[in-house]
């Protein structure tokens, strides 16, 4: 990414207490943060169509952090039920390990309809926060060690910044390993 749109998206990262920044209603996810009135950054950047990285990676890339410290929403399928593991975009979810931290046997990753119907989000802007129903949740616990993480915010191109504390309040989530790589 140039450095001209990575400035660019650092220039329009805004500090928000609000859905957004003009005080309209936000996503699902800002609206949910807000409402637990939960202190969060809201970070925007340009989404490029071309990309051949994944839209962690590219996201990571285009806000100039770490891609440890962004983190992806994936929805698989725990023995039957939708399960949500949030790990850092440069690492890969292990199936195995989210099945053991949901009290589960068997884990797939979910249809993308599915998890789209479930969570309310579009592939590539899925959120841990605000979905339309609520997923038990697994939190790699790399999250822990940063003092905030970054995750989608419900669309591509808009991510959320908050303290990982806030984050498994927000979705009743736990911790575990759950990323391998």
């Amino acid at each position: 990414m140039s450095s001209a749109k990575a400035k660019s998206a650092k220039a329009r990262s805004a500090k928000a207490q609000g859905a957004s920044k003009g005080g309209g209603k936000g996503t699902p996810a800002t609206v949910a943060a807000t409402k637990a009135k939960v202190e969060f950054s809201l970070h925007t950047y340009e989404v490029d169509p071309n990309t051949e990285l994944s839209y962690g990676e590219a996201a990571a890339d285009a806000l100039g952090v770490p891609r440890e410290r962004l983190f992806k929403t994936l929805v698989a399928e725990v023995d039957g039920s939708l399960t949500v593991g949030v790990v850092p975009v440069s690492t890969t979810l292990d199936l195995k390990a989210l099945a053991a931290a949901a009290g589960g046997k068997k884990a797939q990753l979910a249809d993308s309809q599915d998890a789209e119907r479930a969570t309310g989000y579009v592939v590539g802007g899925i959120s841990p926060l605000g979905q339309r129903k609520r997923l038990p949740t697994v939190i790699d616990e790399t999250a822990s060690g940063f003092a905030t993480v970054y995750v989608s915010a419900g669309r591509r191109g808009l991510q959320i910044e908050l303290a990982p504390a806030d984050l498994l309040r927000l979705t009743g989530g736990r911790l575990a390993a759950i990323a391998r790589g």
